[in-house]
C-alpha cells in the first residue's frame, strides 16, 4: 500500500502550507529539510524521506552540515538535483552566519578570532586555509579562502594573500588554517609560512597579527605562543 503524498494531506500539515501559515520557527527539522528537497518517492513523502535522512546523522544538525554530494545520492529519492538544492541551503546557512558576525566587528584577542571562524571552519573534513583581512582599527574587512586541500594539508599562496590585502586596502591581517584531525600543533611548515608570510608583509606595511590553528574543540594562536616572533 502506497503513502499519502503531501498534496492527499490536510493543508495544515504539509510543510509549506505550515509554514505560511504558523510560521517557519514551528516546523520540525525534517518539515524544513523536505521544503527544500520538494517531493519525495512513490512510497515516501518528501518528510518521510527527510526523517530518514536525518536519522541516518542520528538527528544531529551538526553532523548532517557534514554531508556531502556523495552521501546524500545514497538515499532513494535524492537525486543529483536534490542533492545539491541539501547542500546549497546548508552553505547559505554557515555563510549567515559568517556574514552577520563579521560586519565592522573588531578583532581584540585570538578567542574572538576563533568564534570569528567557526561558521567557515566548523566540521570539516578537509583543510581549508583563510585570511581576515583588517582596517586601522582592527575591524574586519572581510574574510576569504585562499585555498583548498586535502584531509592533511593545503597550501597557501602568499601572492594571493598580498593581492588580496592590496585590493581591499588592508592594514593588517589574521591567517588561519583547520586541521581536520584535531591536532593543535603547528607543524614546521606551518612555522615556516607563517615566517615567509610575515616578513615580507612587512616590507610593504602590512601586518600580520596572528595565524590560528582551527579545530573544532580549540584552537592554537601563534600569537598567543608567541610564534610570530620565531
Amino acid at each position: 500500500m502506497e503513502t499519502q503524498t503531501i498534496k492527499c494531506w490536510a493543508e495544515d500539515d504539509r510543510p509549506r502550507e505550515k509554514l505560511i501559515l504558523k510560521g517557519k520557527t514551528i516546523l520540525s527539522d525534517a518539515e524544513l529539510l523536505a521544503i527544500i528537497i520538494g517531493s519525495g518517492t512513490r512510497r515516501k513523502s518528501a518528510v518521510e524521506l527527510a526523517r530518514e535522512i536525518l536519522s541516518s546523522f542520528e538527528n544531529n544538525l551538526a553532523d548532517f552540515s557534514k554531508a556531502n554530494l556523495k552521501q546524500l545520492l545514497k538515499f532513494n529519492g535524492i537525486g543529483q538535483a536534490k542533492a545539491v538544492n541539501i547542500l546549497a541551503a546548508l552553505e547559505l546557512g554557515r555563510r549567515r552566519e559568517g556574514a552577520s558576525n563579521s560586519n565592522r566587528k573588531k578583532l581584540e584577542n585570538s578567542e574572538m578570532v576563533y568564534q570569528h571562524l567557526k561558521p567557515y571552519l566548523s566540521d570539516l573534513k578537509h583543510e581549508e586555509f583563510y585570511v581576515i583581512f583588517l582596517n586601522q582599527a582592527n575591524e574586519i574587512i572581510q574574510t576569504k579562502q585562499v585555498s583548498k586541500g586535502g584531509m592533511t594539508s593545503t597550501i597557501a599562496d602568499g601572492k594571493v594573500i598580498f593581492q588580496l590585502a592590496l585590493e581591499c586596502h588592508a592594514a593588517a591581517f589574521i591567517l588561519a588554517h583547520n586541521h581536520p584531525s584535531g591536532n593543535k600543533k603547528a607543524s614546521h611548515s606551518d612555522i615556516q609560512l607563517t615566517k615567509s608570510i610575515r616578513d615580507f608583509g612587512k616590507y610593504i606595511d602590512l601586518h600580520l597579527l596572528d595565524h590560528l590553528i582551527f579545530t573544532d574543540n580549540g584552537y592554537l594562536s601563534f600569537a598567543d605562543e608567541g610564534l610570530l616572533s620565531i
